[in-house]
């Protein structure tokens, strides 16, 4: 994973791999300053699985924002949960094959210059029905993804702007 950090516009671009099945994976960007950052996000599917959801969870620090001047959205996905906390947002009802990269944009409003959160991702169970499929991706939704082992990451910044 690499990152730029555009200071003038507030925007971050990460980009990157994932590899990891049985794994969560959390990320710490070093900020060129706290506030509002807009983050842009694309990561490619390295796995041999299909995700059908995707998790973002911030750290005690860091909260995403859900105002009108606002974009969170993916490309692959056309639902998206926010907490009412704004400290887990799921992307859902969509998917990213093994090979292909998936595209995410939100807010975080970060107290610090070190903000960490956390991607965790969802994959059907070949043996489910899709009912069970269903009703298993909306348990989620609601309570949030299983933890999982952590791969932790701190994630080079680019500084422009």
């Amino acid at each position: 994973m690499a990152a730029v950090a555009d200071v003038r516009r507030r925007v971050l671009m990460i980009s990157g791999a994932v590899d990891a099945i049985d794994h969560d994976v959390s990320m710490c960007i070093n900020l060129p300053e706290p506030g509002r950052w807009q983050v842009i996000k694309s990561e490619t599917n390295l796995t041999d699985q299909t995700w059908v959801a995707m998790q973002v969870t911030t750290d005690d620090d860091s909260h995403f924002v859900d105002s009108d001047e606002t974009m969170i959205l993916s490309r692959q996905f056309a639902r998206t949960f926010l907490t009412p906390d704004l400290r887990r947002l799921t992307f859902h009802d969509g998917e990213v094959r093994p090979g292909e990269a998936v595209l995410k944009v939100f807010d975080l409003e970060c107290s610090t210059r070190r903000p960490t959160y956390a991607h965790s991702r969802y994959c059907a169970v070949a043996t489910d029905s899709p009912e069970q499929t269903a009703a298993a991706l909306e348990r989620m939704i609601a309570d949030g993804m299983p933890q999982r082992p952590m791969i932790e990451m701190i994630v080079p910044v680019t500084v422009i702007g």
